[in-house]
């Protein structure tokens, strides 16, 4: 119930507030409690549009802190370590997961002034693999979540389903449903950066929705609201 502007240039808090503020901060002043409990632990599941599946993962970024708080490994000529030369003898490449089931990730929405975590369940992250392969975006990556580069190539793509997984290979223990990706880097700024550790992992760039938001957006039905009735009902008596 954010501070809104009147018609005549005052504000007022929420849609049914008087217009008493002559400023926007005014407004937020008088009503600091407000913002206070929205900086309270909120947690909202994320989940892909129907209308927008082939957004749900755009690019993946090559970042310094990566919001899923796990680092990628990576293996070269020089590394010359020999659990990953066994597993494969290319060079250049850095496995990660790109995304872990119920993962809380941490977020600040500045509109708001509110903090808050999100999470994906197994079953959004696996159909969001499969649409990052199924769109061609295996090529895509940016650096920082913010340019664009070239020379970055997704090569393989799996999700974990067991305690056999290859994953524990690179030396990961996450839970099965964990997406990871191997990704090979010709791009010599970008390794040089992975080399002296400045980038450590990486971070999914996409498009998802909110599901408590998506859900309140569904009207009810007229049995769903006698079910309603009923357990209100019956839990006062």
């Amino acid at each position: 119930m954010p501070c809104k502007e009147c018609e005549n240039g005052q504000w007022k808090w929420g849609e049914r507030g008087e217009c008493q503020y002559d400023s926007k901060s005014e407004c937020e002043s008088a009503n600091a409690d407000y913002y206070e409990n929205e900086k309270t632990t909120r947690i909202v599941e994320l989940v892909i549009a129907e209308d927008s599946e082939e957004l749900a993962i755009d690019a993946i970024s090559l970042v310094t802190s990566p919001a899923i708080e796990q680092d990628f490994v990576y293996f070269g000529k020089e590394k010359n370590n020999l659990t990953f030369a066994k597993v494969d003898e290319d060079k250049r490449m850095v496995v990660s997961p790109a995304l872990i089931p119920n993962k809380q990730i941490f977020r600040y929405d500045p509109n708001t002034d509110s903090e808050y975590y999100v999470y994906f369940r197994p079953e959004t992250i696996r159909k969001a693999s499969e649409l990052y392969l199924k769109h061609n975006n295996h090529h895509k990556a940016t650096y920082q979540h913010s340019d664009r580069v070239s020379g970055v190539l997704t090569v393989e793509s799996w999700i974990k389903e067991g305690e056999q997984d290859k994953s524990k290979l690179y030396g990961f223990d996450l839970p099965n449903g964990t997406w990871f990706v191997k990704m090979r880097i010709d791009n010599d700024e970008l390794w040089n950066k992975i080399k002296e550790g400045e980038l450590k992992g990486l971070s999914i760039e996409g498009y998802f929705v909110d599901k408590m938001q998506n859900m309140s957006e569904i009207e009810p039905s007229e049995q769903q609201l006698l079910e309603a009735l009923y357990e209100i009902i019956k839990s006062n008596k």
